[in-house]
């Protein structure tokens, strides 16, 4: 009895070059969409008086900005008012890095179980997956500038930090 040898379909040069092409379109088009819709920030002046007011528990919020830009994914800008006694949010930690500028009041900065102190016109950054909170300390509201940068490819998930005295 002899044995019959079956032919396997060969890929062929042609094949490759059309399934090369095929990805590389594949890829244009989705960099092509996601540019559309979320389009690059170009130079711009925010207006105090014209930023609109979100009330919230602790004080209230003012978003700035929050847009792609030449070199980031994402950079955001906010303006937070902080009751006397009040935080943000608990804390936590982020692969994105922020800047902190403090307009006016008293904060009191935990960064990796570290208490600062800042008072107006200071100055505080928080850098990549360190554990850090904010909470106003003063009698008076505080409002401080929030500046997030998110460099391109750089995935970004909070994570909560259960006690800041732990880091």
């Amino acid at each position: 009895m002899k044995l019959r040898k079956e032919s396997l379909p060969m890929i062929t040069r042609r094949d490759l070059v059309v399934a090369a092409v095929a990805v590389c379109a594949t890829i244009a088009v989705v960099a092509l969409a996601d540019s559309a819709i979320t389009p690059v920030m170009k130079s711009s002046v925010f207006e105090w008086d014209k930023l609109k007011v979100e009330s919230k528990p602790s004080g209230a919020r003012r978003s700035v900005f929050d847009s792609r830009t030449a070199t980031l994914d994402q950079l955001e800008c906010h303006v937070t008012t902080l009751n006397p006694g009040q935080s943000p949010h608990p804390g936590h930690r982020h692969p994105e890095e922020e800047l902190v500028i403090l307009k006016e009041g008293t904060l009191e900065s935990v960064q990796n179980g570290v208490t600062n102190v800042v008072g107006p016109g200071g100055v505080i950054f928080e850098a990549s997956n360190e554990p850090h909170s904010l909470r106003n300390t003063g009698q008076t509201p505080a409002t401080y500038y929030v500046i997030k940068f998110v460099p391109h490819g750089l995935s970004t998930n909070r994570t909560p930090v259960v006690s800041m005295s732990d880091h």
